[in-house]
C-alpha cells in the first residue's frame, strides 16, 4: 500500500504520518507539502531519511507538478490534509483559501480520476456546519446536518466537500470525507488556541481571548483523529461522510484558565480582545455514526490529553520557539538548498 499524504508537514498530517508508520510499518508513505508558514519540515526530521518514506515539496494547486507526482509515485490512496485552516487569516485574505482548499482539491481529484486510486480521503472540518446555540446543549452536528458556513475558511472547506461528492457521482472517484472537531496535541502551529496560550503563558505575555471567551468547542486529541482516518481508509464506505468528535465540549475561557493553572501562571495574564467577525458560538459533533459503522470512539480523555500536550510543549521548546521567531522557515533551505 502506498499512501500520498498532502499537507504532511503540518500539525495533523505529520501526526498521521507518525501514527501510520507505527501501526502500518509496511506501508509506503509519500508526504507532499508546499511548506507555507504552517508547514514545518523540522517536524518530520525523525522520519526524513527512513525507508518507505518520501518527502516532496509541491503545491496541490499546481496541476503539472501533481500529475507528475501521481505518474511517478502511483499512490493507491490519497489523504488530503493540505489546507489553509486559520479562520482569522481567511477573514483577512480569502483568496488563498479558495486557491488551496477548493482549486487544490479539484487538482487532486482530477489526478485521482486520471491515474486511478483505491480511495481519495478528504479531511474536512465541523465548521462547515456553522454553529449551534449555547442554550441548546441537546443539539449536535450529525452527518445529516445541512452545511451552513460562517467564514471564508469554512466556505472553502464546504466547497471542497461538495466537489468530492460531485466527483464521486459524476466520475466514480472513490471518495470519503471526515469532518472533525478541534484537534489538539503535539506539533500544533502556535497561532491556534492551546499552543498559543501555552507559549504566551510561559513567556508571561498576555493571553488574548476573544469576546468573553464563552465560545464552546469540542476537543479531539490528534492521535484519536488519526486512528479514525486509518479506520475509514480500511473499512469506510466510498461516498460516505464520517463525523469525528472528541465528546469533550469546553468554553475557550475554561481552556485558558486550565493552562494557567497547569503552568502556575496568574489568570491576570488573560486579556479580553474584540471578538472575531462572525464568530461561531458552539461546535459539537455526535460521533455515533462512525462508532456504529466502524467501531471508533475517542480514547483520550481531555484531562489526560491536555496534560500530555502541555508536557510536550514544555519538553520541545526549541520546536515552537523557532516558529515564534520565524527561524524555522529557513530550515528547508539549510537542509536541502544545496542538494
Amino acid at each position: 500500500m502506498k499512501i500520498l499524504i498532502t499537507g504532511g508537514a503540518g500539525f495533523i498530517g505529520s501526526n498521521f504520518i507518525f501514527y501510520m508508520r507505527e501501526t502500518h510499518p509496511d506501508y509506503e508513505l509519500v508526504c507532499l507539502d508546499k511548506l507555507t508558514y504552517a508547514g514545518n519540515l523540522e517536524t518530520l526530521a525523525a522520519v526524513m531519511d527512513k525507508p518507505k518514506f518520501t518527502f516532496i515539496r509541491a503545491d496541490i494547486a499546481g496541476r503539472d507538478a501533481i500529475y507528475g507526482i501521481f505518474e511517478t509515485e502511483k499512490p493507491d490512496v490519497v489523504v488530503n490534509f493540505a489546507a489553509e485552516s486559520h479562520v482569522d487569516r481567511s477573514i483577512e485574505n480569502p483568496s488563498i483559501f479558495l486557491q488551496t482548499n477548493v482549486l487544490g482539491t479539484q487538482v487532486l481529484l482530477d489526478a485521482c480520476r486520471r491515474y486511478g486510486v483505491r480511495r481519495y480521503h478528504q479531511v474536512s472540518t465541523d465548521e462547515v456546519y456553522g454553529d449551534l446555540p449555547l442554550d441548546r446543549p441537546d443539539l449536535f452536528f450529525t452527518e445529516q446536518t445541512p452545511l451552513h458556513t460562517s467564514s471564508p475558511y469554512s466556505a472553502s472547506k464546504a466547497s471542497a466537500d461538495l466537489l468530492c461528492n460531485a466527483y464521486q457521482r459524476t466520475y466514480g472517484v472513490p471518495i470519503t470525507i471526515s469532518r472533525c472537531s478541534n484537534n489538539y496535541g503535539p506539533y500544533q502551529f502556535p497561532e491556534k488556541l492551546i499552543p498559543l496560550m501555552i507559549a504566551n503563558a510561559l513567556a508571561d505575555k498576555p493571553l488574548p481571548v476573544y469576546g468573553e471567551g464563552l465560545n464552546v468547542r469540542d476537543w479531539l486529541y490528534v492521535e484519536d483523529h488519526c486512528a479514525a482516518i486509518d479506520l475509514i481508509l480500511e473499512k469506510g464506505k466510498a461516498g460516505q461522510v464520517y463525523n469525528i468528535g472528541g465528546r469533550n465540549e469546553m468554553k475557550n475561557i475554561d481552556i485558558v484558565k486550565l493552562i494557567c493553572k497547569a503552568l502556575d501562571k496568574p489568570e491576570s495574564l488573560i486579556t479580553y480582545v474584540t471578538d472575531r467577525k462572525g464568530h461561531d458560538m458552539r461546535y459539537a459533533i455526535d460521533p455515533a455514526f462512525i462508532h456504529r459503522e466502524l467501531g471508533w470512539l475517542p480514547e483520550t480523555k481531555f484531562a489526560d490529553g491536555i496534560q500530555k500536550t502541555i508536557r510536550w510543549y514544555l519538553d520541545n521548546k526549541s520546536w515552537w520557539e523557532k516558529i515564534v521567531s520565524g527561524e524555522y522557515q529557513n530550515y528547508y533551505e539549510r537542509m536541502y538548498g544545496n542538494r
